[in-house]
């Protein structure tokens, strides 16, 4: 059941001890109305000048008309609870927004969830606008790429798939006397050691002609020891080449200590078992390479093990003969 609501009533009449001019100033000032709007109030019986109030808001409005000098009273406002008008209590109550329960959304462009809003929390896109756009975009361009097929599983039946380039499969030709190609560490082991034959075997001829003519004798190991130098370039160069550097670098060989060293280099360092910038690789190496090359690697490990033994003796006696000089002082 409703509250029981109240009406302020004004007929004109006045407070005792109050003038008519004094009361129309009071009114005037009290509802800030014009002098042509209060004059209206008096003379034309009772007015409602106020309606839906509470009971202690009627009081206080007597209160105040009382003081300014109007005689009103408070009535039942009978009509306010038959009226289709909404009090100041229902309009107030209508202007609190209702609690309704949030729903949740999804962001067109990041799939973020989140409560129903303008701009999405997590990409910052203003939601309307972004929807404009995507819907101003031709058909072609928001259509889903095709994602790429997924490999397959390798099974007995698939095709090969070594390489087919040009140089798959090719190997050098092998050109003792030319400074391009490539050769490993095991063809130049072996052609090193051939030449050294070689070179042992002319010299030896060398000297028995020098016997019966000095001048063709030094013209002839003049000429094999250019030929052993050149022969020796040419092969040091393809070495180089299997190992991917210049051959420039072979002049190393000349320069005292690092020559020493650099000799090990190449014949430690492997070659690309593929192509390289100076060409396919050398061909496999036979069983006389191999065997040659083991020979050179026997002789050389058996010079250095009878130097380093040599060597090693050598202190010995030069040891013994300081003790016995120190012994016989």
């Amino acid at each position: 059941m409703s509250q029981l609501r109240y009406k302020i009533v004004f007929d004109g009449s006045l407070m005792p001890g109050s003038s008519l001019d004094e009361v129309k100033a009071n009114l005037a000032s009290l509802f800030k109305s014009d002098r042509a709007r209060i004059d209206a109030l008096f003379g034309r019986g009772p007015v409602a000048i106020k309606r839906d109030l509470e009971e202690v808001q009627a009081e206080q409005y007597l209160n105040v008309l009382q003081r300014a000098g109007a005689r009103a009273r408070k009535e039942p406002d009978l009509t306010a609870a038959l009226s289709l008008v909404e009090t100041d209590e229902e309009m107030a109550a209508k202007a609190e927004p209702a609690a309704q329960p949030q729903t949740s959304m999804s962001c067109p462009k990041c799939a973020h969830q989140q409560p129903t809003a303008a701009e999405c929390a997590a990409c910052g896109v203003i939601i309307e606008k972004y929807l404009a756009r995507q819907a101003a975009t031709p058909q072609s361009s928001t259509l889903p790429q095709s994602s790429p097929a997924p490999a397959q599983a390798p099974t007995p039946y698939s095709p090969p798939k070594a390489d087919i380039g040009p140089q798959a499969g090719q190997v050098g030709e092998l050109k003792i006397n030319s400074f391009k190609g490539r050769i490993g560490r095991m063809r130049y082991l072996a052609w090193s050691l051939a030449l050294l034959f070689i070179f042992v075997a002319l010299m030896a001829g060398i000297s028995a002609i020098t016997l019966a003519s000095e001048t063709l004798g030094s013209i002839l190991l003049a000429g094999a020891v250019i030929g052993m130098l050149v022969v020796s370039a040419q092969i040091g160069v393809q070495r180089l080449h299997d190992m991917g550097w210049s051959g420039w670098l072979w002049l190393l060989n000349v320069v005292p200590i690092i020559s020493s060293v650099f000799w090990i280099v190449m014949l430690v360092v492997p070659g690309p078992a593929g192509s390289n910038r100076y060409g396919p690789p050398p061909p496999p190496n036979s069983l006389g390479v191999n065997l040659v090359a083991g020979i050179f690697l026997i002789l050389l490990i058996g010079g250095l093990l009878m130097l380093f033994l040599s060597g090693f003796a050598m202190l010995a006696i030069f040891g013994g003969l300081f003790a016995e000089l120190l012994n016989g002082s």
